[in-house]
């Protein structure tokens, strides 16, 4: 059995930050093929779909489809704010290698 990803606290108050301006849309985390080491993580505002994973926490949701759930089993999913810039970030225990600026990976 595969472990869902899990999302930090600090993930989800930063898309609360976001979202409070606006309709909270959820986070979509997906793989797909391509970039530069053979996968590569899709991180974008999106509307759930029925088949997804949906995570949530005090009203902000993540979602992952079926089709990347395998690929990010027991992954964690987090925020980053480093002096090289904010962005959401993914700890993949299934990645064997990963580029320098952590977008794609190999398994």
């Amino acid at each position: 059995m595969n472990l869902p990803p899990k999302v930090t606290e600090r993930a989800f108050q930063r898309l609360a930050q976001i979202n409070a301006d606006r309709d909270a849309l959820p986070l979509r985390v997906a793989v797909s093929g391509g970039g530069c080491s053979g996968f590569q993580y899709d991180i974008r505002f999106d509307q759930p779909e029925d088949d997804d994973l949906i995570l949530e926490n005090e009203g902000q949701r993540v979602v992952v489809d079926p089709v990347s759930l395998p690929f990010l089993a027991g992954a964690v999913i987090d925020f980053s704010d480093e002096l090289i810039g904010a962005r959401f970030v993914i700890e993949n225990p299934n990645a064997t290698s990963s580029c320098g600026c952590g977008t794609s990976f190999s398994m």
